[in-house]
């Protein structure tokens, strides 16, 4: 009788919670989590072309070993804060977008050291890797941008109800946002 019971309960449950959305839910999250691997790819290519890019500069500016050593201790920083996709959460997305600030700063910093030197800036291997890190930068713009969408896709639908009541069972969490960085709503001065 317990059997029988059991099996009734499975039969009630089962399309009960495909009809409430939890295939749904697994889905989506997987489309999260496949969307920041995504992210996490292009930001690894972007990393892949910096120690090339160090290299180069270094041919033609070694005695601006400062500029240098911050691109491969703040390239460090950010390859070194992985975050699997089933544990983001606003403190680790934070830790990781400050990571990468950090790395996107020093790369301009090392661009302005290369405004100086006009002959690496005719140099066609740096050129070359110029024109593959700005083709990054986009991609990486790009892939935070479908991570968004994806999340919010995601978000909206484990909220909504009755899709929240089983969310909250199955503990189905919001997943945080790429925020742009405190700043950058202020258009830069320029002063000639």
């Amino acid at each position: 009788m317990k059997k029988f019971k059991w099996i009734l309960m499975a039969l009630v449950a089962i399309p009960l919670l495909n009809s409430c959305g939890y295939n749904k839910m697994v889905e989506l999250r997987e489309g999260v989590d496949a969307q920041w691997a995504q992210v996490e790819n292009v930001y690894q290519r972007r990393a892949d072309l910096i120690p090339n890019l160090v290299a180069t500069v270094k041919g033609y500016a070694s005695h601006e070993q400062e500029t240098l050593e911050g691109v491969i201790e703040a390239r460090s920083k950010a390859t070194g804060i992985n975050i699997n996709a089933n544990e983001i959460n606003e403190e680790s997305m934070k830790q990781f977008q400050q990571a990468q600030a950090g790395l996107t700063s020093a790369l301009s910093r090392l661009m302005v050291v290369v405004e100086q030197y006009p002959d690496l800036k005719a140099n066609q291997s740096f050129l070359d890797l110029q024109a593959q890190l700005e083709g990054t930068e986009n991609r990486i713009t790009v892939e935070r941008n479908k991570f968004n969408e994806t999340t919010r896709g995601y978000n909206t639908y484990i909220s909504k109800f009755p899709q929240n009541i089983i969310a909250g069972m199955f503990s189905f969490s919001r997943k945080p946002y790429f925020e742009a960085e405190a700043g950058s709503q202020k258009a830069p001065q320029v002063q000639f």
